[in-house]
Protein backbone atom coordinates (compact mmCIF):
# COMPACT_ATOMS: atom_id res chain seq x y z
CA UNK A 1 0.00 0.00 0.00
CA UNK A 2 1.66 3.08 -0.85
CA UNK A 3 1.02 6.47 0.96
CA UNK A 4 -1.86 7.78 -1.58
CA UNK A 5 -3.81 4.66 -1.46
CA UNK A 6 -7.03 4.95 0.02
CA UNK A 7 -7.14 2.55 3.61
CA UNK A 8 -9.11 -0.62 2.56
CA UNK A 9 -12.89 -0.92 4.51
CA UNK A 10 -13.49 -3.51 6.33
CA UNK A 11 -16.25 -5.75 4.12
CA UNK A 12 -20.07 -4.73 4.89
CA UNK A 13 -22.53 -7.48 6.12
CA UNK A 14 -25.47 -7.72 3.84
CA UNK A 15 -28.69 -6.16 5.18
CA UNK A 16 -31.87 -8.30 5.43
CA UNK A 17 -33.07 -6.31 2.47
CA UNK A 18 -30.23 -7.78 0.82
CA UNK A 19 -30.13 -10.65 1.81
CA UNK A 20 -34.04 -11.29 0.48
CA UNK A 21 -32.89 -9.78 -2.95
CA UNK A 22 -30.11 -12.11 -3.45
CA UNK A 23 -32.68 -14.80 -2.79
CA UNK A 24 -35.15 -13.75 -5.02
CA UNK A 25 -32.98 -13.17 -7.68
CA UNK A 26 -31.22 -17.06 -6.79
CA UNK A 27 -34.83 -18.40 -6.82
CA UNK A 28 -36.06 -16.58 -10.41
CA UNK A 29 -35.29 -19.84 -12.44
CA UNK A 30 -37.02 -22.67 -9.58
CA UNK A 31 -40.04 -20.57 -9.32
CA UNK A 32 -40.34 -20.26 -13.38
CA UNK A 33 -39.59 -24.41 -13.39
CA UNK A 34 -42.65 -23.98 -11.22
CA UNK A 35 -44.80 -22.35 -12.95
CA UNK A 36 -45.43 -25.34 -15.03
CA UNK A 37 -45.05 -28.40 -12.58
CA UNK A 38 -46.25 -26.25 -9.22
CA UNK A 39 -46.58 -29.55 -6.97
CA UNK A 40 -42.80 -30.55 -7.62
CA UNK A 41 -41.56 -31.21 -3.85
CA UNK A 42 -38.24 -30.85 -4.84
CA UNK A 43 -38.39 -27.56 -6.79
CA UNK A 44 -40.39 -26.24 -3.25
CA UNK A 45 -37.44 -27.62 -1.23
CA UNK A 46 -35.37 -25.43 -3.27
CA UNK A 47 -36.93 -22.38 -3.18
CA UNK A 48 -37.42 -22.89 0.94
CA UNK A 49 -33.61 -23.42 1.19
CA UNK A 50 -32.80 -20.20 -0.68
CA UNK A 51 -34.83 -18.36 1.37
CA UNK A 52 -34.10 -20.09 4.84
CA UNK A 53 -30.47 -19.65 3.90
CA UNK A 54 -30.79 -16.06 3.58
CA UNK A 55 -33.19 -15.49 6.93
CA UNK A 56 -36.41 -15.16 5.28
CA UNK A 57 -37.64 -17.36 7.07
CA UNK A 58 -41.36 -16.49 6.82
CA UNK A 59 -41.42 -16.97 3.10
CA UNK A 60 -39.06 -19.98 3.04
CA UNK A 61 -41.95 -21.82 5.98
CA UNK A 62 -44.93 -20.93 3.31
CA UNK A 63 -42.30 -23.05 0.58
CA UNK A 64 -42.09 -25.77 3.02
CA UNK A 65 -45.15 -25.76 3.84
CA UNK A 66 -46.08 -26.15 -0.08
CA UNK A 67 -43.48 -29.08 -0.57
CA UNK A 68 -45.10 -31.05 2.77
CA UNK A 69 -48.19 -30.63 1.47
CA UNK A 70 -47.15 -32.54 -1.41
CA UNK A 71 -45.01 -34.97 -0.08
CA UNK A 72 -45.82 -35.49 3.79
CA UNK A 73 -43.22 -37.29 5.29
CA UNK A 74 -40.20 -35.35 4.42
CA UNK A 75 -38.52 -35.10 7.41
CA UNK A 76 -35.73 -32.73 6.16
CA UNK A 77 -37.96 -30.51 5.19
CA UNK A 78 -39.92 -30.54 8.39
CA UNK A 79 -37.53 -30.26 10.30
CA UNK A 80 -36.32 -27.00 8.46
CA UNK A 81 -39.91 -25.77 8.40
CA UNK A 82 -39.49 -25.95 12.38
CA UNK A 83 -36.30 -24.34 12.29
CA UNK A 84 -38.22 -21.75 9.77
CA UNK A 85 -40.93 -21.21 12.85
CA UNK A 86 -38.61 -21.33 15.77
CA UNK A 87 -36.19 -18.06 14.28
CA UNK A 88 -40.30 -16.72 13.99
CA UNK A 89 -40.76 -16.72 17.34
CA UNK A 90 -43.15 -19.85 17.03
CA UNK A 91 -41.92 -22.15 19.33
CA UNK A 92 -44.61 -24.96 19.92
CA UNK A 93 -45.36 -24.73 16.26
CA UNK A 94 -41.43 -25.80 15.66
CA UNK A 95 -42.05 -28.59 18.28
CA UNK A 96 -45.45 -29.73 16.65
CA UNK A 97 -43.73 -30.19 13.41
CA UNK A 98 -40.47 -31.83 14.77
CA UNK A 99 -42.63 -34.21 16.94
CA UNK A 100 -44.58 -35.25 13.58
CA UNK A 101 -41.17 -35.64 12.00
CA UNK A 102 -40.43 -38.50 14.89
CA UNK A 103 -43.73 -40.11 14.08
CA UNK A 104 -42.48 -40.94 10.33
CA UNK A 105 -38.66 -41.10 11.33
CA UNK A 106 -37.89 -41.76 15.26
CA UNK A 107 -33.89 -41.79 15.34
CA UNK A 108 -33.70 -38.59 12.85
CA UNK A 109 -30.80 -36.98 14.32
CA UNK A 110 -30.85 -33.15 13.06
CA UNK A 111 -34.62 -33.54 14.08
CA UNK A 112 -33.80 -35.02 17.32
CA UNK A 113 -30.92 -32.30 18.20
CA UNK A 114 -33.21 -29.64 17.07
CA UNK A 115 -35.69 -30.76 19.09
CA UNK A 116 -33.71 -30.52 22.39
CA UNK A 117 -32.63 -26.88 21.63
CA UNK A 118 -36.04 -25.51 20.89
CA UNK A 119 -37.49 -27.53 23.72
CA UNK A 120 -34.49 -25.41 26.06
CA UNK A 121 -34.14 -22.68 24.21
CA UNK A 122 -37.97 -21.57 23.08
CA UNK A 123 -40.04 -23.46 25.95
CA UNK A 124 -37.28 -23.58 28.80
CA UNK A 125 -37.57 -27.08 29.24
CA UNK A 126 -34.21 -28.18 30.33
CA UNK A 127 -35.65 -31.62 31.59
CA UNK A 128 -36.98 -32.35 28.39
CA UNK A 129 -34.41 -30.96 26.20
CA UNK A 130 -31.60 -33.68 28.03
CA UNK A 131 -34.01 -36.23 27.53
CA UNK A 132 -34.04 -35.90 23.72
CA UNK A 133 -30.51 -35.22 23.26
CA UNK A 134 -29.81 -38.15 25.56
CA UNK A 135 -32.26 -40.80 23.22
CA UNK A 136 -29.97 -39.06 20.58
CA UNK A 137 -26.65 -39.89 21.63
CA UNK A 138 -28.21 -43.64 22.94
CA UNK A 139 -29.42 -43.88 19.24
CA UNK A 140 -25.79 -42.72 17.60
CA UNK A 141 -23.13 -43.10 20.11
CA UNK A 142 -20.73 -41.73 17.13
CA UNK A 143 -22.50 -38.37 16.64
CA UNK A 144 -20.18 -36.45 14.53
CA UNK A 145 -21.94 -33.38 16.94
CA UNK A 146 -21.19 -35.65 20.26
CA UNK A 147 -19.27 -32.71 22.20
CA UNK A 148 -21.75 -30.27 21.11
CA UNK A 149 -24.76 -31.93 21.94
CA UNK A 150 -22.89 -33.15 25.44
CA UNK A 151 -21.84 -29.47 25.75
CA UNK A 152 -25.60 -28.42 25.32
CA UNK A 153 -26.25 -31.44 28.12
CA UNK A 154 -24.26 -29.73 30.65
CA UNK A 155 -25.23 -26.31 29.98
CA UNK A 156 -28.81 -27.74 30.12
CA UNK A 157 -28.06 -29.14 33.63
CA UNK A 158 -26.00 -26.27 34.70
CA UNK A 159 -28.51 -23.78 33.90
CA UNK A 160 -31.72 -25.21 33.65
CA UNK A 161 -33.79 -22.39 33.54
CA UNK A 162 -31.66 -20.13 31.20
CA UNK A 163 -30.95 -21.48 27.78
CA UNK A 164 -27.37 -20.57 26.75
CA UNK A 165 -26.74 -19.31 23.26
CA UNK A 166 -25.60 -22.26 21.27
CA UNK A 167 -21.64 -22.36 20.23
CA UNK A 168 -20.74 -24.62 17.45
Amino acid sequence: MTATSPAPTPQQMPTLDDMKRMADKQVEPLLEKLKGDPNNADLLNQVATVYRMTHQFDTAATYYQKALQVNPKNVGARTDLASCLFYEGDADGAIAQLEKSLTYEPKHAGTLLNLGVIRWKGKNDATGAIATWQKLLQYYPNFEKKALVEKLIADAKAHPGKALPVSQ
